[in-house]
């Protein structure tokens, strides 16, 4: 393994496969890009960065931003959420900010106190659907 990084055969796939780790304890303060995954059990102050997933464990806790594709919070975040993909929340999640995602899961349990927005999830309606959505609504108020 070591001769093949003297080398620079470092296959690609490596860099996308390693998984780094705040462990708990930890604070880091500041922004953090990678293109590996994350797990985060100590405390980030700031702003990650990652085209992976990011597992926020039960003593985890970020607040800043947080741009990935997919997220699992078991712990605490606090700021923007941004998610091209999926954001799973675990029972004992608190989530409190700004949430963009993909789509989302959340267990009985979990704490979200955010404004959400999902995108990439909403489809066209014809203007025949539109009426009589409108329609049914307008009837509900009534």
């Amino acid at each position: 393994m070591f001769s093949d990084l003297k080398k620079g055969k470092m296959a690609a796939t490596d860099t996308y496969s390693q998984q780094n780790l705040i462990a708990k304890g930890t604070t880091v303060t500041g922004d953090i890009i990678s293109d590996g995954d994350f797990r985060i059990e100590g405390n980030i102050q700031g702003n990650l960065k990652t085209p992976g997933k990011v597992v926020i464990g039960k003593t985890g806790l970020i607040n800043g931003t947080l741009k990935s594709a997919n997220a699992d919070i078991e712990g605490k975040f606090s700021g923007k959420l941004i998610l091209t993909d999926t954001l799973s929340l675990k029972s004992s999640a608190q989530v409190e900010g700004e949430v963009e995602v993909g789509k989302l899961a959340v267990e009985p349990g979990a704490s979200f106190n955010a404004t959400c927005l999902m995108k990439g999830s909403v489809k066209e309606l014809s203007k025949g659907e539109q009426q009589s959505r409108l329609t049914r609504e307008a009837e509900k108020t009534a």
